[in-house]
């Protein structure tokens, strides 16, 4: 478990300024049910748009508490100010949390200073990122969920765990990877994992969310057979500290071809 410094009620793993500079893209998920954007998905990138992967790896083990704090606060600033009205969901890493309660006290101050609604907060754990300890990741999971926030399991379906996490997790949401979104209008053994998926999900009232959605075949075969909650270039790329576009028009045409 993981251990907090405290001096004077504020914990100095998480204090301090970063030696570099980062900033947000926003990528919508939209529901093709409602013909709308339902959510926003924060993901880091370089003050010039540079890449996730640019910045995550100056992230020494010395500022990922530090880093994980620094991104939620960001998010949180930049979606007030773009005047985000749908949720937004911020990732986060279950080994910079030492303590739920602790570690979520900057994201309920800078939620209070910009009147960002908490129940319009999602956190993403991204699978692929070894769970050390799924005992720790269940208690961050439930103590988020009892503070009223959304949780949801990203990239499911290709990573370290799958279904054996579902054993222990209960998120509210899981995020399909591209990996079995890829080509499922025509390959008929994604078709059969997803139909499954839609399926597990309903008897255990998880919402379902494809990721990396790059065609108009596979977002209509996903709509068409339970998932029309989806995520990806199709739909709309990551805008660098901005919001997509109106996307009624091609949403609404998409759901009367369902």
């Amino acid at each position: 478990m993981h251990r907090c410094v405290e001096k004077e009620g504020h914990c100095e793993r998480c204090e301090g300024e970063l030696p570099f500079d980062f900033t947000m893209a926003f990528q919508p998920i939209v529901d093709l049910t409602s013909v709308r954007i339902v959510t926003y998905e924060a993901l880091v990138r370089g003050p010039a748009g540079e890449s996730a992967a640019s910045i995550l790896a100056k992230v020494t083990p010395r500022l990922l508490y530090r880093f994980d704090q620094a991104c939620r606060i960001r998010a949180i600033e930049l979606a007030s100010r773009l005047g985000m009205r749908e949720s937004l969901s911020i990732n986060f890493l279950p080994n910079a949390v030492y303590e739920p309660q602790a570690c979520i006290q900057a994201t309920l101050a800078i939620s209070q200073k910009v009147g960002w609604p908490t129940e319009r907060l999602v956190f993403e754990v991204t699978e692929s990122e070894k769970v050390q300890d799924q005992e720790h990741l269940r208690n961050i999971i439930e103590a988020y969920r009892s503070m009223g926030f959304t949780t949801a399991l990203d990239d499911f379906g290709n990573g370290f765990a799958n279904l054996d996490l579902l054993t222990v997790l209960h998120p509210d949401r899981l995020k399909i990877d591209r990996a079995l979104v890829m080509g499922c209008d025509s390959d008929v053994r994604r078709q059969a994992i997803l139909r499954a998926l839609v399926s597990l999900a309903g008897e255990l009232g998880i919402d379902l969310i494809a990721e990396g959605v790059e065609t108009r075949d596979e977002a209509l075969w996903l709509g068409r057979n339970g998932i029309p909650k989806q995520q990806g270039f199709f739909h709309a790329r990551p805008a660098l500290e901005s919001l997509a576009p109106d996307l009624t028009s091609s949403l609404a045409a998409l759901r009367q071809a369902l």
